[in-house]
């Protein structure tokens, strides 16, 4: 069912990619789309880690809009939202006529990320910086920079294709990365897990705000490359790249296109509406071991499920009366254009709201769910 969905909301988010509105949240929980692929990954090294339970988090290109092009999000540090967790690293591929971006995630078991090498233990599959032992993160020194005298699980294993220097940072599509999910990664994806938390997020709405991490500025090479902490460009153990990547070029726009801008990600695709959603994923059953926990939860789920509905519903009923208000007449047509990109932007911001509620209920009720967690081996 996750799958199904992931794959449906993919589709919503090609429909939408001329929509530039909306916010980088909301575009994140669905990914974005682009024509052409992002430039290659720059050369940096890694900030100190800041303390205990804190993971590497590597750096990669994202996709703002026309203007803002691809803007580089720095690698960083950042605190396990819960023990056990490791973070799963969001990628960039080729979907048949785009490259779109799928957004990384927390989980037990990292996941398929495209088979980019983004290095410091992210070598196309699993991570090989640390690991969850016995309830703390004990760091694999081979990749990971750390201090030991403020953390002093650490451990010394070198992988041997590591080696291997690629800096290609997508899957798919010309140039890109061959490599294929496997049957475990596949099934790590499809495992309970959390999306970016609020530190992540603000990090890479702080990236896309500064200029000089633009492709477009920076030629590849971003001036701040990896921080120690999210969102701290200009602290000390802020790094720049010491050697750029190539950037690709946007697509010339057809001849009979002409008018169009030479940077246009796609052309321009039908408006989505409330009634194209997909149908709401359902959460997976609360599995406490105490009963009363259990309904408690489930009586909430579906509480919020209730309420999901609710609000689709009342969303589709009003652009439904929006279209009944507005003539279907060619002098109307730069009207008709702006409510269907309004109505664009309602629908997928919706529904990414709706995913974030689902992501930080269930955040909520799993601390009680895995209050032991078992012991989590290398990544």
């Amino acid at each position: 069912m996750r799958s199904k969905f992931k794959m449906l909301a993919i589709r919503l988010m090609l429909l939408a990619v001329g929509m530039l509105a909306m916010s980088g949240a909301a575009l994140a929980q669905f990914g974005v789309s682009v024509s052409f692929g992002p430039p290659e990954l720059p050369v940096y090294e890694q900030p100190i880690c800041p303390g205990d339970g804190y993971i590497w988090t590597p750096g990669y290109w994202a996709y703002g809009n026309e203007s803002d092009g691809y803007y580089w999000v720095p690698g960083t540090w950042v605190e396990a939202p819960q023990i056990g967790y490791l973070w799963t690293p969001g990628y960039w591929g080729w979907g048949g006529n785009a490259f779109l971006f799928h957004e990384g995630y927390w989980g037990t078991e990292v996941g398929f990320y495209g088979g980019v090498s983004y290095g410091f233990g992210y070598f196309g599959h699993g991570y090989d910086g640390g690991r969850w032992d016995n309830g703390h993160f004990a760091y694999n020194r081979s990749y990971s920079n750390v201090n030991v005298t403020i953390n002093r699980n650490v451990y010394n294993t070198t992988v041997v294709d590591a080696r291997t220097v690629n800096r290609v940072s997508f899957n798919g599509g010309a140039g890109g990365i061959t490599v294929r999910a496997t049957a475990q990664e596949e099934a790590a994806g499809n495992q309970r897990h959390i999306g970016p938390v609020a530190a992540q997020t603000a990090h890479v709405e702080a990236a896309r705000a500064n200029p000089e991490l633009r492709a477009n500025e920076n030629h590849g090479k971003p001036p701040i490359a990896a921080t120690a902490k999210p969102g701290a460009f200009k602290e000390s153990g802020a790094v720049a790249a010491k050697e750029g990547g190539a950037v690709h070029e946007a697509p010339a726009a057809r001849a009979e296109n002409t008018d169009r801008p030479s940077n246009a990600t796609a052309r321009p695709s039908p408006a989505v509406h409330a009634k194209d959603l997909p149908p709401a994923e359902h959460m997976a059953a609360p599995n406490t071991g105490n009963a009363k926990t259990d309904q408690k939860y489930q009586q909430q789920q579906q509480k919020l499920q209730a309420q999901q509905v609710k609000e689709r519903q009342t969303l589709q009923t009003k652009q439904e009366q929006d279209h009944a208000r507005l003539p279907q007449k060619p002098a109307n047509e730069p009207k008709q254009q702006q409510l269907e990109q309004q109505h664009t932007q309602q629908t997928t911001q919706l529904a990414a709201k709706h995913t974030q509620q689902q992501q930080q209920l269930q955040q909520r009720q799993q601390p009680a769910a895995h209050a032991n967690p078992p012991k989590q081996g290398k990544g």
